[in-house]
């Protein structure tokens, strides 16, 4: 070894000779090299029988495997001859053909302790050489490490680590080490914008590609894709055919930094992977740091998003608001309010116009329909609209505002005055007076019934706030935080004229689908009129208890059966329209009766009326288990506690923010909570609940706290009590996608 070192040495020595040749003009216009330790870096690692050194050799550089020598004064510690790979043969302008080693690759050490205590540390001297692409050779580099020494320790199979034990292995028992002496992770700071992120795995070991992951923990840095190599096709026990990476990998990261000082830089690295012989560790979270040195390039990080914290779906609607040509923002919200229009905020909206339009008579042509439906839709648009600049505006919660008691009623009372009106109590028009008036400014068109269309379309405005979406959330975000009214007012326009575009066509084919008149007509008209009742039940539902609604479903679709003819007698002679009349009345009383009994029992939802009586022993106890059982808070101070509690628990939390008021809200409890496999992901999490039905001024700083506009919101927080920001939930989700959003928020 000493011999190869003097001729490296005399190498060395040549090399630099012939670099200080060159004239003084040419020396100016060289670069000058890197330090060395910046392009051969290291790490060790003590794997307790062997030292592990992981390198990092720069792009353009190389090292003489050759030239590697490893001592130390310790007593204690007696080194073994080094492990070292095969590398790639170079011709050597001096020292002829050379093994070599380029970018990343390891080596072992084995030791043995010569004392009968293992120390805690001792120095390592590496001797190495290396040279640049260029023709630059380094002089011999010789470092001293202090090597911190893992204490010595039984090994046993820790139970609370491992995520399942396969079959029993070629060594026959469950001496399996913990994770820390399996995987061993490194980062490396390439330059001021670039880390190297790598790992060290033992024999017998693997990782899952897809389960790595780096987040960096920075106000003033966003982390890129992490770029790894293509990984090994593997089929797992657990996850089936999978890639993943056998005895080491190293990928690339890439940092935009808000500021091109050196700074230290925070990660969190995630990972998980498995034994062959049929052992799965549970997902491991590490916390490390390096340090990058002065960057080149420096980024504006309000318009990067990283690529481990997702931007959610209203996040993406607000950004195309800002950022996009207005007539993209305004075709993107039209066909987000044309995917409202089904939803079961939006939908009464037909019954109330199709109830307008009966209301007109049987000389409706499909022109007329269609003008009473856009006068209409106008109405609804426009207040909408102005309901969320001045919302937006004042910081108002839009949601409440629209949801207040006396609102509500006065709502319904309208409903139900609409409802007489069909069913021929009395004729509902304005005064002559009026209607002479209007006539004569506008011609021949009924005027009086158009504004009164359209007083009907900014009404049902109530109707669509009951439901909190995405885009609605973008354009309110926007308003408010940007204060630009003009374009989060025009992407609000847009989206209420795709709520209420299918309302175009509802109005344009009543002209042909309403019957003349006749008893048909007088039929229609009362169909109408249960629509308008059971529209002010529905809007008389957030405020109700849940049995008095259940009642009042109860009793209109009792009498709606017996209007349809369920208790009248038929001739021989009866048509098959009073028959099919009469067995659709029956079914119908027959389903108000087990509603009234559903509402003697304790129940509240019209859709599941005998949810609420228990078979025998137990019943009830398994129906409300079924349930997710949220704890309730009030305060920002109730849900500090709560988190705080939770990650010292190890476990995740979810917030949800609830009104007993909010449809949507209604939807997720009856149909995505409630389900196996929601409630299964959400097993190792802690379940919370803001009622803000009130909208008190408690409730109001807890909104405010995440920039919540209205229910139902879901926010998560990780176990390390951190909000997982762009993973919120705006609106109703299907239980199937909730599950799987659940898991990549925890990335589980």
């Amino acid at each position: 070894m000493t011999r190869k070192l003097l001729h490296a040495c005399v190498a060395s020595c040549l090399l630099i000779a012939a670099a200080l040749a060159p004239p003084a003009q040419a020396q100016a216009q060289q670069v000058q090299p890197l330090p060395p330790r910046d392009v051969f870096r290291f790490v060790i690692f003590d794997a307790g029988d062997a030292l592990e050194i992981d390198w990092a050799v720069a792009d353009g550089a190389y090292m003489y495997r050759d030239a590697f020598g490893f001592s130390t004064d310790s007593l204690s510690i007696e080194l073994g001859d080094a492990e070292l790979p095969a590398g790639e043969v170079h011709s050597d302008e001096f020292l002829g053909e050379q093994v070599t080693y380029r970018g990343n690759f390891f080596l072992r050490i084995p030791y043995t302790l010569t004392g009968n205590s293992k120390p805690e540390r001792f120095a390592l001297t590496i001797e190495s050489r290396g040279c640049l692409d260029s023709g630059f050779c380094y002089v011999p580099q010789t470092w001293v490490e202090t090597v911190e020494l893992k204490p010595a320790t039984t090994r046993k199979l820790d139970l609370s680590n491992l995520a399942g034990l396969g079959g029993s292995g070629s060594s026959g028992n469950n001496d399996f080490p913990p994770p820390d002496e399996v995987f061993f992770p490194h980062v490396f700071a390439v330059d001021g914008n670039t880390v190297e992120v790598g790992f060290r795995i033992i024999p017998g070991f693997y990782l899952y590609k897809d389960k790595i992951s780096v987040r960096v923990i920075d106000d003033n840095a966003r982390a890129g894709n992490l770029e790894l190599p293509t990984g090994t096709l593997h089929t797992d026990e657990f996850f089936g055919e999978q890639e993943v990476y056998y005895d080491d990998v190293m990928g690339r990261l890439s940092i935009a930094r808000a500021t091109p000082d050196a700074m230290t830089l925070a990660l969190e690295l995630k990972y998980q992977g498995c034994a062959d012989d049929g052992l799965c560790y549970v997902p491991q979270t590490k916390l490390m740091t390096v340090n990058l040195p002065q960057a080149v390039t420096v980024s504006d990080l309000s318009s990067l998003s990283s690529s481990n914290a997702p931007v959610s779906e209203q996040a993406r609607l607000a950004q195309i608001i800002q950022h996009s040509s207005i007539w993209i923002a305004a075709g993107v919200f039209f066909l987000a309010g044309l995917g409202l229009a089904f939803t079961p905020c939006v939908l009464p909206m037909v019954p109330i116009l199709s109830g307008i339009i009966a209301g007109e008579g049987d000389n409706v042509s499909p022109m007329r329909g269609f003008t009473l439906a856009l006068s209409y839709v106008m109405g609804m648009a426009l207040i909408y609209t102005a309901a969320g600049v001045v919302a937006a505006a004042a910081g108002l919660q839009l949601q409440a505002t629209f949801n207040q008691p006396w609102i509500l009623v006065l709502f319904s009372s309208l409903f139900v005055a609409l409802a007489f009106g069909m069913f021929g109590a009395y004729e509902m028009q304005m005064p002559s007076s009026i209607q002479n008036r209007l006539t004569s400014i506008s011609g021949n068109q009924r005027s009086g019934t158009m504004i009164g269309a359209f007083v009907m379309g900014a009404l049902s405005a109530l109707v669509v706030s009951a439901c909190v979406a995405p885009a609605l959330i973008a354009a309110l975000t926007v308003m408010a935080q940007s204060g630009d009214m003009v374009r989060g007012g025009l992407a609000l326009f847009a989206m209420s004229l795709g709520m209420g575009a299918p309302l175009l066509a509802v109005g344009a084919a009543q002209g042909k689908l309403l019957p003349k008149s006749g008893p048909w007509m007088i039929a229609v008209k009362g169909a109408f009129g249960f629509m308008m009742l059971g529209l002010a039940i529905w809007m008389l539902s957030r405020i109700l208890p849940g049995t008095i609604t259940m009642t009042l479903w109860a009793t209109l679709v009792f009498i709606g059966g017996v209007f349809m003819g369920g208790l009248t007698s038929l001739s021989s002679d009866s048509g098959i329209s009073r028959k099919l009349g009469k067995g659709f009345g029956l079914l119908a009383i027959l389903y108000g009766l087990v509603l009234f009994l559903g509402a003697l029992s304790g129940g509240s939802n019209p859709l599941k009326p005998l949810a609420s009586i228990s078979v025998g022993t137990g019943g009830a106890t398994v129906a409300e288990s079924q349930h997710l059982q949220f704890t309730r808070i009030k305060s920002v101070d109730d849900l500090d506690r709560e988190i705080a509690a939770a990650a010292a628990a190890g476990k995740s939390a979810m917030l949800d923010f609830y009104a007993d008021w909010c449809i949507s809200c209604l939807e997720m409890e009856e149909y995505t909570f409630i389900t196996p496999v929601v409630q299964a992901a959400l097993a190792n999490t802690v379940v919370l609940q803001a009622d803000v039905t009130r909208n008190d001024a408690e409730d109001k700083v807890l909104l405010e706290r995440f920039g919540v506009f209205g229910p139902p919101t879901i926010i998560f927080f990780g176990n390390d009590g951190k909000e997982r920001v762009g993973y919120e939930v705006v609106g109703f989700m299907k239980a199937e996608d909730f599950a799987k959003h659940i898991t990549r928020a925890f990335d589980l």
